[in-house]
């Protein structure tokens, strides 16, 4: 727990076994944290040293070291210094060492954001081998902040199923927004009904569709991952991996197109069922948001309460809107009491 702190094994062991009593010696120190009695002294100098330890008032020593028996020196006893005030500084240095890091990781990131200035090849980075896809395609979902856009079409290659799931759900536990849109055919494998049901049920968005052109997973609106065709790199899998560019505004724009025109999916007892084309109803997360918005909860205040990101709060709202043909909140309200909505 205090290595967190800097503290390293054997100092936390003489810590935390001064925590169970008042004042302890060198010797019963030893005893109890099992460290030779020769390095509880090193530790304990270091520990008073470092102002964590201080030598009891009535302890007959003034400083760390094995009792003097022959002289008539009574054993140095040692107590904590009150760790709200020792240990502040140690949590103070480790804060502005995330915040150093923090820092240096942001500008590291636009410094290769910025090298726009390479040549136009490195927009597009090409990745080869299961190995490497796998790696890639997990740092996009598990670093995505905000935002995944998927495609999902075909059997999986370099990805097993299961372990997309394991991605899916870290990504939902974050609160980022999470939209599939899949290929009917995606959804014919064994056990998948299961499988969409329980990410629907996490707060996944997904749309069914006919047929997609590719796969595809965009992080962030920053970072695209589509696969190539593994003829072209000797029958192993590979993708491409598209940074900010032209190429992937485009992406995104296909993928919100296909969202436009794809099925939601919803849960019942039954099972999982295509909403019919004609008939477009508001989802339970969207209902969610118009019963907040018409008892005056701000987008923000909604986002919080439903741990969802305002981007969702705003993108249910719009699509409610669009349902209600509404071109304002009231027209929104007006529409949904008159439709039965809540």
């Amino acid at each position: 727990m205090l290595q967190a702190l800097g503290l390293g094994p054997a100092e936390e062991s003489i810590y935390t076994a001064l925590l169970a009593r008042p004042t302890a010696s060198a010797e019963e120190l030893a005893g109890q944290s099992g460290l030779g009695r020769a390095e509880t002294d090193c530790v304990l100098r270091e520990l008073v040293t470092r102002g964590l330890v201080a030598v009891a008032a009535d302890s007959g020593s003034g400083a760390p070291g094995p009792a003097d028996h022959a002289s008539g020196h009574r054993p140095a006893r040692y107590r904590l210094t009150p760790p709200s005030v020792a240990l502040a500084p140690f949590l103070v240095e480790q804060r502005n060492a995330l915040h150093r890091a923090e820092a240096a990781f942001s500008m590291l990131t636009e410094q290769y954001r910025s090298t726009a200035a390479h040549p136009a090849g490195s927009v597009v980075e090409v990745v080869v081998g299961v190995e490497q896809v796998a790696h890639r395609f997990h740092q996009l979902q598990r670093g995505a902040q905000e935002e995944l856009l998927v495609f999902l079409t075909g059997d999986p290659i370099a990805v097993p199923r299961e372990d997309t799931g394991m991605s899916e759900s870290s990504a939902l536990d974050r609160g980022v927004d999470f939209r599939v849109v899949a290929a009917r055919s995606y959804l014919d494998g064994p056990d998948m009904a299961k499988e969409v049901r329980e990410g629907i049920t996490a707060g996944l968005e997904l749309r069914l569709v006919d047929s997609l052109p590719l796969k595809m997973v965009v992080s962030d609106r920053e970072r695209a991952m589509v696969p190539l065709d593994m003829a072209d790199c000797g029958g192993e899998p590979s993708a491409i991996v598209v940074h900010r560019s032209g190429l992937l505004t485009a992406l995104v724009h296909l993928f919100e197109k296909e969202w436009a025109q794809a099925r939601p999916l919803y849960t019942t007892a039954t099972g999982v069922h295509a909403e019919p084309p004609a008939e477009q109803h508001p989802t339970g997360g969207e209902l969610e948001v118009l019963a907040l918005l018409l008892a005056g909860i701000s987008d923000r205040r909604a986002a919080s309460q439903l741990g969802v990101s305002i981007r969702t709060v705003e993108r249910r709202t719009r699509r409610l809107m669009d349902l209600a043909g509404a071109d304002s909140r009231l027209q929104l309200g007006w529409h949904a009491a008159r439709a039965g909505w809540l």
